[in-house]
């Protein structure tokens, strides 16, 4: 069987892909382990934390926010509406539209998971400096504005 041979560019750029991948799928495990206590998915948790800080979102804007396709957070939302955690109402401006809001019980749940969420994100990201941070962020937005659809 014959190797495919790359030049030593390409390589560096398939071995920093690959980095990439591993750090954030080591990141995304650490951030996300606490919430299987809670039954709850990390596109479920994305949803009752956007609503949690940003208040009433359409469905679409909650899906842009979490990165999630419109099929894909109707199921999510629906699998929280059952919880009783999110409740859908028509938009009194244009009764097309769907809000999305947190219930008493689901501004409950996610003031009891937040703290310790934001522990878990210091905790994983201190291992880099501040200025590291920094560096992270402002590379990790160029490469994502760089490549957006």
């Amino acid at each position: 069987m014959k190797s495919i041979k790359i030049s030593d560019k390409k390589a560096q750029i398939l071995k920093l892909y690959t980095q990439l991948m591993r750090a954030t799928n080591a990141v995304t495990e650490k951030m996300h382990r606490h919430l299987l206590d809670y039954k709850l998915s990390i596109s479920q948790f994305g949803v009752i934390e956007a609503l949690y800080h940003l208040g009433p979102l359409c469905q679409k804007d909650i899906g842009d926010k979490i990165l999630k396709t419109s099929g894909n957070i109707t199921l999510v939302i629906d699998n929280l509406e059952k919880r009783k955690l999110v409740k859908r109402e028509k938009d009194p401006d244009d009764r097309r539209r769907m809000t999305v809001r947190l219930t008493a019980s689901g501004h409950e749940l996610i003031e009891k998971i937040f703290p310790d969420h934001s522990k878990i994100a210091h905790k994983v990201f201190s291992v880099l400096e501040p200025e590291e941070q920094n560096s992270l962020s402002l590379l990790l937005k160029k490469l994502g504005k760089a490549n957006k659809k």
